[in-house]
């Protein structure tokens, strides 16, 4: 009988040992792999759900609440200032967010290709330690005479980006690969949906804390004059609103510790069981590592690499395997997709003061007002337009499918984006027009590509090099975002007088990032649609089906025979 492999509870069920009885491990691949997709829908997804979704909750709620806290470390660290005094400088308001996205696309590739050298299960839960660690670390920071305040939030944020890079990947993968074929979608959907309501749960924070020093803020009317007692309430409220995104990180760390391989991976890549039982026996003595009989280790690995159909993951074989156009180019969509995607989602945000300004949330008479609009202004927006767009994705992404969305989001985010720039004087007279042109992209970014670059990517390539390619695709997204930070951020204020908040070049870049979302529509046509496919169909790997690969299928078994029959003849 097959050795077990470690690992299991409530929210991921170890598969892979339901059929550790039966010796041909193609057949014993078959009928696991058959048994998870076809699944009926239950309270085991919706924890898989939950446990994956709090990472995303976390995520978005560390990248968004920066934009709250901000304009509070000016109050703080900034105060003598000769220029603006309260108020924190352009380029290190800029340094600040862009460093998150930095340590991102570390992360995102590098926790991708170790995702599949060494396991799923051993990465996940280290990109969530390392999130949590640096998020505390980040709100105990203080400026000292050797370094700045903008120095080490920058180095704590490119730490817990790393970490954040790395759930993209992990997450995506493990939920595709645990998922039923027929709710797949609805369920990746799910995952990536939680990142509106990290940016709700930050708002909320923000607002919560803001009540709570009511009494201390209103003692000043603006940040200039924000000190004493003011400038402590305020020293604190950060320190809260960074730190809270630690607790739910903390709650989802014990089931992501503690998750199976998946069996996927186990049977497609990790042919040593025998080194993972050692493993385990050695992790429940408390010893660092397992001592496997060396022959009868070897003699499991020959026997896995003569039988199992499935080919051995390396750089030749992923040259190979993308150096064909029908795969290649399916990387090329992922990739481009959410590049394009992310230089005009976060470069919408650009216009966020304007929209609090046309609904009269962005100002106040006293520090008090001016955050509590502010968090409730920001309230307003994700409750408009992200939320919904995330759910409407995900009750329709099976039905639909992952392509027509995304079709249809980037065609409508090219008509709104067009209006936008070349209306925007006449909008900037109409606020509840540019409100209401706000919203709608909103809504079509999270119902059109923002959910449909993530889910499409977890499913499309095969198990040995997905997590490496959804990790590629992720790190181009926020290479588009750097590049939306760092590029049009200062570049909407071209013209403007020095030390002018003003962006007369706005409306331009409004009309970029139109050409932006007509690139991204081209680029979904070299993407497949994934709806109701096994992920084995999508990487190729089933003979009849359009994508068929044969290089898919181990040198030692003949193309020609079925890998579903379990009767592969040896060459």
């Amino acid at each position: 009988m097959a050795r077990q492999t470690a690992g299991g509870n409530a929210a991921f069920h170890n598969f892979h040992n339901d059929y550790a009885h039966i010796e041909d491990p193609n057949e014993r691949r078959r009928l696991a792999l058959a048994e998870i997709d076809k699944a009926p829908f239950g309270w085991y997804h919706v924890r898989a759900v939950v446990v994956a979704g709090i990472g995303f909750f976390t995520d978005a709620y560390d990248i968004f609440a920066i934009n709250l806290v901000t304009s509070m470390l000016g109050v703080v660290y900034w105060q003598t200032a000769k220029s603006k005094p309260g108020t924190i400088p352009t380029n290190s308001d800029t340094a600040i967010k862009v460093a998150t996205s930095g340590g991102t696309v570390l992360g995102q590739v590098g926790f991708g290709i170790l995702a599949d050298i060494v396991g799923r299960k051993r990465m996940y839960g280290l990109e969530l330690i390392l999130i949590i660690f640096a998020t505390l670390a980040q709100s105990l920071s203080a400026a000292s005479p050797a370094i700045s305040v903008t120095g080490l939030i920058i180095f704590w944020r490119v730490l817990m980006g790393i970490g954040i890079g790395g759930d993209y990947p992990l997450s995506s993968i493990i939920t595709s690969e645990f998922a039923t074929t027929k709710w797949r979608g609805a369920m990746m959907g799910a995952v990536f949906a939680m990142q509106g309501i990290g940016q709700l749960a930050a708002s909320m924070i923000a607002l919560i804390v803001t009540a709570g020093f009511k009494e201390s803020l209103l003692s000043a009317k603006g940040a200039s004059s924000c000190d004493g007692v003011c400038r402590l309430a305020v020293d604190k409220m950060w320190r809260v609103i960074i730190g809270f995104g630690a607790v739910p990180g903390c709650i989802a760390l014990y089931y992501r510790l503690t998750i199976p391989e998946t069996p996927r991976y186990t049977f497609d890549v990790a042919r040593d069981v025998e080194k993972a039982g050692e493993d385990t026996k050695a992790y429940i003595q408390g010893k660092a590592e397992g001592r496997p009989d060396e022959i009868r280790r070897v003699t499991a690995i020959a026997d896995s690499e003569g039988r199992l159909e499935t080919p051995k993951a390396s750089f030749g074989d992923f040259v190979r395997h993308y150096r064909q156009w029908k795969f290649g180019k399916v990387l090329l969509g992922t990739a481009g997709s959410w590049f394009f995607l992310d230089v005009a989602f976060y470069g919408l945000g650009l216009n966020n003061t304007i929209i609090l300004g046309a609904i009269g949330y962005s100002k106040g008479d006293t520090m008090y007002e001016i955050f509590r609009r502010n968090a409730v202004g920001n309230l307003i927006l994700v409750c408009a337009g992200a939320i919904p767009g995330y759910w409407v994705t995900v009750f329709t992404v099976d039905t639909l499918g992952r392509k027509p969305i995304q079709f249809m989001g980037f065609t409508m985010l090219t008509i709104l984006f067009v209006i936008i720039g070349f209306a925007y004087e006449k909008l900037l007279k109409h606020n509840g027009a540019l409100l209401a042109l706000y919203v709608l992209a909103q809504f079509f970014f999270n119902f059109g590509p923002n959910a449909t670059t993530f889910i499409v990517p977890g499913e499309c390539f095969p198990t040995r090099y997905r997590s490496t390619s959804h990790g590629i695709s992720a790190a181009s997204g926020k290479l588009g975002a750097i590049i939306a930070q760092v590029v049009f951020g200062p570049l909407r204020q071209k013209g403007a007088p020095p030390g002018s908040t003003d962006s007369p070049w706005l409306n331009h870049v409004m009309e970029i990032f139109a050409l932006f979302m007509l690139c991204g529509l081209f680029t979904t046509f070299l993407i497949p649609e994934t709806k109701r496919k096994t992920l084995e169909e999508l990487a190729g790997e089933v003979p009849g089906t359009a994508n068929y690969d044969p290089g898919s299928r181990s040198a030692a078994y003949k193309t020609g025979s079925d890998p579903d029959s379990g009767s592969g003849e040896k060459v």
